[in-house]
């Protein structure tokens, strides 16, 4: 066979270098075939069977050295010229690919008008030497980061099989609450549809009272409302995370929004003996955003501060501008969060602690939920640009500690729709 005529395979991530040796050797009417990473590299020259590699050294997968050597082991490739074109010009970096397998080693940018001559040489069975001794030397510190990069390698499947395994936790306790959650509406749905039953049957003769009537329509609208309320959580979260969060931006008036919020609570924060302090938020400035969304997700990381506050407590709630972003810092004197738990608490589905006292109630100290009001607020306070974090000293039932949380919102937002 024609050199000219010879199939050619040029494993390389960088596209324009691809195209570029397409386009060079291509012209002197050798079929080209193009890998843009180690794994597709190697599937593509069993594939094909090149009589030439051109093999690039820094890959995203495995390098050329490690594919040369797997290479070097499969049948047919014993004796298939791998020429190793590469801008790694490192001292050892030819040594260390002749040791490993290489037949060659070229440099980039290539050399248009030098190029194919090279590759013709390789093909026509052009082997570049390497002494004994530094083939020695050299393939020994190949073994050596071979064994150092499986060792990295396996370190990093122990932490991804660690991440599952708590992963697949996580979606079982999201199950089981999910099935708590629901429950509790559909027993009182069902419990006062079954109560409205017998009242009829009761009163056959008879109408059945106003106040007996409003009870049980009472009770029928908590258990909807509530389930309306889990439902609505979970959607929001599929929005975030399929980046279907649509906003509409308008002036908000974050003094405004905690006014209301402190008058819808104040009935919770007065059973569980709570004080909450919010400082003169009037003299911040109006912002952009979405406020019935900005409203959710501050409900949300105060709603966390009164669940995780033991009865008795307080929350501070101020504000102030940087720059040109508002930051609004909630503090409370809760039993905190641990250090190294302090990112994963905007997790979707996360759950710090046992779910094994879970409770239906949103706001009893360390009540239940499903684990998605912080990640709803995050996913709120990132599509507007902003930020969410939490500062902890450590997590602490007998001598609270405390968490604050920081909201960080930019006055001013890019347009005045935003799509995820």
């Amino acid at each position: 066979m024609a050199e000219e005529q010879a199939t050619i395979v040029y494993i390389e991530d960088d596209t324009a270098s691809r195209l570029l040796v397409q386009r060079v050797l291509g012209s002197r009417g050798y079929d080209v075939h193009v890998a843009g990473n180690g794994l597709d590299g190697i599937a593509l020259a069993r594939e094909k069977e090149p009589q030439l590699i051109l093999m690039d050294i820094n890959l995203p997968d495995m390098d050329g050295r490690e594919i040369t050597t797997r290479l070097r082991g499969l049948p047919n490739f014993a004796n298939t010229p791998i020429v190793a074109l590469t801008a790694n010009i490192s001292p050892g970096s030819r040594e260390l690919a002749l040791a490993a397998g290489c037949t060659g080693f070229l440099t980039k940018p290539i050399n248009v008008a030098e190029f194919p001559q090279q590759v013709k040489d390789f093909l026509q069975g052009r082997v570049e030497p390497l002494p004994p001794e530094e083939h020695t030397l050299h393939l020994q510190k190949h073994a050596q980061n071979l064994v150092e990069r499986l060792e990295n390698k396996i370190r990093e499947m122990e932490s991804a099989n660690k991440r599952l395994r708590e992963l697949d936790k996580m979606k079982s306790d999201f199950i089981v609450l999910v099935s708590h959650e629901l429950r509790t509406p559909l027993t009182l749905i069902s419990g006062y549809a079954h109560l409205l039953e017998e009242q009829l049957k009761q009163s056959s003769q008879s109408a059945v009272p106003a106040a007996t009537v409003k009870g049980i329509a009472d009770g029928l609208a908590m258990g909807v409302t509530r389930m309306r309320e889990v439902v609505n959580e979970i959607i929001s979260v599929s929005r975030i995370a399929s980046g279907n969060l649509e906003l509409t931006v308008g002036p908000v008036r974050l003094s405004k929004v905690f006014d209301d919020l402190s008058s819808e609570l104040r009935e919770v924060l007065s059973q569980r003996q709570l004080t909450m302090e919010i400082g003169d938020l009037d003299k911040l400035p109006v912002i952009e955003g979405d406020q019935k969304r900005i409203r959710i997700a501050i409900e949300n990381v105060i709603g966390n501060a009164i669940k995780f506050t033991p009865d008795g407590g307080s929350i501070f709630v101020v504000g102030r501008r940087v720059g040109d972003a508002v930051d609004l810092i909630i503090r409370d004197t809760g039993i905190g969060i641990p250090v190294e738990e302090q990112r994963r608490i905007f997790d979707q589905f996360y759950v710090l602690g046992s779910i094994q006292h879970h409770s239906t109630s949103k706001s009893a100290f360390q009540g239940g939920g499903l684990g998605l009001g912080l990640a709803i607020a995050r996913g709120i306070i990132e599509a507007h640009n902003g930020r969410i974090w939490v500062e902890s000293k450590r997590r602490d039932l007998e001598n609270p500690p405390g968490s604050t949380f920081h909201i960080l919102l930019p006055i001013r937002q890019a347009s005045q729709q935003t799509n995820l």
